[in-house]
């Protein structure tokens, strides 16, 4: 008979999301917690994000401001442009909009391992378990089972015996498939997406943050995302090519680790030549190339049931046009640390941590499905029209984002 490991809280994911829960939880005084991560080597993997300020107030409580400012940029300021480059819309960003905190673009591998390094350091070097993937769980009298599998060792299985599980697995996430194995299917944009890092010599003041289409809704995102190259007069910036109408095949697993090829995607931008930047050249340089599609799922009329909760992308995964997935794991993190730590009944503050979270994030998913709309439904007006409807939307879109803050 295998006997069980005893802890408080099981995590499900060593992402941002269940990183961050690692270290509010040890915040609140709950230190025996356990990470469970797929993968049997954690490594800086993916392309750059954005952390929104109400993010990185959490980040900068936990004592990670140094470290984040070390690694990432602090945003000034988002440009729209047209495809020739010429400024449609100027917005503000983070410190410079009023915010009290930063807006960060940062390198999503290095945020994970910044983390990481932290959960370590105050949990302890065996808190995260590498090669281990949750595969079921059942409640018991006092607490909840949770049964994970091992990548080697012929797949055996390890249990934990704990108070509660925490699903931060991601887009695919099996205690997502456990609990709602019914609301699971993906929703494809009909809209397909290129990412890529390039290094550059200069990128606007270096602060800047730009969003460029045309009259088909064709579009590129970009802006630079690491510190340590901006220390070295240069930038590294992240670029996401985003183009509508695209054929899907959904039958292929949607990872945001599947390989692009150029060909595919610079066709798209042959002409996109704005004088201070070759988008082409841009492309062509990139290190590597990531191609999935854009998608999202419905929301969920509840997350969990009884000791068992979702965070992150396994509870509300979102079209990234607000840039919010990362942001609104890192506010679940914290706000679901909150609810544990003020209430000595876990199911009772499973529950209200879902009751705090999940409203919010339901509005954002909404929200960033009919931002998507409305940008691309302007692509074709002249660019006067373009200015005062972009003006409009951000201010749509702040206002129902301001409202998921921690408070």
């Amino acid at each position: 008979m295998t006997t069980a490991t005893q802890t408080d809280i099981v995590i499900a994911g060593a992402g941002i999301g269940g990183l961050t829960t690692a270290l509010a939880l040890h915040a609140q005084g709950i230190e025996r917690v356990v990470v469970l991560e797929s993968a049997n080597e954690i490594r800086p993997l993916g392309v750059g994000i954005n952390v929104q300020p109400a993010a990185i107030a959490q980040l900068f409580a936990l004592g990670l401001g140094e470290a984040i400012a070390a690694t990432g940029i602090a945003t000034r300021e988002l440009r729209y442009l047209d495809h020739a480059g010429t400024t449609l819309w100027t917005e503000p960003r983070g410190l410079a909009a009023g915010d009290p905190y930063p807006q960060y673009a940062i390198h999503r591998g290095e945020l994970q391992m910044l983390l990481l390094a932290a959960v370590r350091e105050r949990l302890g070097a065996d808190t995260v378990r590498t090669g281990l993937r949750v595969q079921d769980f059942e409640h018991t009298r006092t607490g909840i089972r949770v049964h994970a599998q091992e990548r080697g060792n012929g797949g055996s299985t390890v249990s934990f015996e704990a108070t509660a599980l925490v699903g931060a697995d991601g887009l695919h996430s099996a205690v997502r498939a456990r609990l709602h194995p019914d609301r699971c299917e993906l929703l494809p944009a009909r809209i397909q997406m290129w990412r890529g890092l390039t290094e550059v010599d200069e990128f606007l003041d270096g602060r800047s943050m730009i969003v460029a289409n045309d009259d088909r809704s064709t579009r590129l995102i970009a802006y630079p995302c690491s510190a340590r190259h901006a220390q070295h007069g240069r930038a590294l910036i992240n670029w996401v090519c985003m183009v509508p109408d695209v054929a899907q095949d959904l039958t292929r697993e949607a990872s945001w680790d599947c390989s692009g090829q150029l060909k595919d995607v610079l066709p798209y931008f042959a002409d996109w030549k704005f004088g201070w930047l070759d988008v082409p050249d841009l492309l062509s340089r990139s290190t590597q190339i990531l191609e999935y599609p854009m998608v999202d799922r419905d929301p969920l009329p509840r997350w969990g049931i009884g000791r068992a909760t979702l965070l992150g992308d396994a509870a509300h995964l979102m079209y990234p046009v607000g840039a919010n997935g990362a942001s609104q794991a890192i506010l679940d993190a914290v706000s679901l640390a909150n609810e544990l730590g003020d209430n000595s009944d876990t199911v009772e503050a499973l529950q209200r941590y879902e009751a705090v979270r999940r409203p919010p994030t339901t509005a954002i998913v909404q929200a960033n499905r009919d931002r998507d709309t409305a940008e691309r439904a302007i692509a074709t007006r002249p660019d006067p029209e373009k200015t005062a409807a972009l003006a409009a939307i951000t201010s749509s879109y702040r206002s129902i984002v301001d409202r998921s803050h921690v408070r």
